[in-house]
């Protein structure tokens, strides 16, 4: 359970350690108390390091109890336990060294790539950027948010709705006709008594109920993708296979 936590510990007998057996617990306590816990001063430590004595149990439940660990029923539970403290503390001895490691790791890990996608070099906050944002969206008609990116996100959202190869060919498949949708008169299922509070309830329920038909659409489209192969298989007896 805790092999290469002891190993990362750097204890000598790290896949030999059986929770169930009192001597390989006493061993192990003893050592991770004296060289990465201490948390007892140097002088505290006789009893937990004398594992040869009658007394131990009742000296390892003492020291639990005086490292803060939880009452555990099982002995695996409870040197898992300590375990894990060790290596939290060794990390904490540790943690400029560890940092300046994983650091240099990831850089050697990843590969420098040059990006030829001109959008990588735009500067997302300049005024240059929200202003054009601002004109695009005016062009199209869409209500600005304060956040620029948000107006942006629902610019390319109407773009891919309306305006692809499909609509500009059939604008009839897009535009809506009709009597309009009463969205106040909506009865979301329950009522706030904040009239303000419970439009935008109904709105958002609204809102789910067209994200619900949408992934409803994906599904029936995936369904029919799959049956277009499997639906009609021709078969070749002559290599006793079913399919092309």
């Amino acid at each position: 359970m805790f092999k290469r936590r002891l190993q990362a510990l750097e204890y000598e007998e790290y896949d030999k350690v059986d929770a169930n057996n009192l001597q390989h617990v006493k061993k192990l306590v003893s050592w991770l108390e004296n060289q990465k816990i201490r948390h007892y001063k140097i002088d505290d430590r006789g009893a937990i390091l004398d594992i040869e004595s009658q007394q131990w149990p009742a000296t390892y439940e003492k020291y639990l109890e005086d490292v803060g660990c939880p009452q555990f029923e099982t002995p695996l539970d409870k040197v898992e336990w300590l375990v894990g403290l060790a290596i939290r503390l060794e990390y904490e001895d540790n943690r400029d060294t560890y940092r300046s490691i994983k650091g240099t790791k990831k850089k050697s890990d990843q590969p420098i790539v040059k990006s030829t996608n001109p959008l990588d070099n735009l500067d997302f906050q300049s005024e240059d950027f929200k202003k054009g944002v601002s004109e695009l969206a005016k062009l199209l008609n869409i209500p600005q948010h304060p956040n620029h990116l948000i107006t942006l996100e629902a610019c390319s959202k109407f773009i891919c709705k309306r305006l692809n190869e499909e609509a500009v060919k059939n604008p009839g498949s897009v535009i809506v006709t009709g009597q309009p949708f009463p969205i106040m008169d909506t009865n979301a299922g329950f009522k706030i008594k904040d009239p303000f509070l419970n439009k935008a309830v109904t709105i958002l329920s609204l809102l789910y109920i067209q994200d619900l038909r949408d992934l409803q659409t994906k599904i029936n489209e995936a369904i029919v993708s799959v049956q277009s192969i499997t639906a009609d298989p021709k078969t070749d007896t002559k290599l006793g296979k079913v399919g092309t």
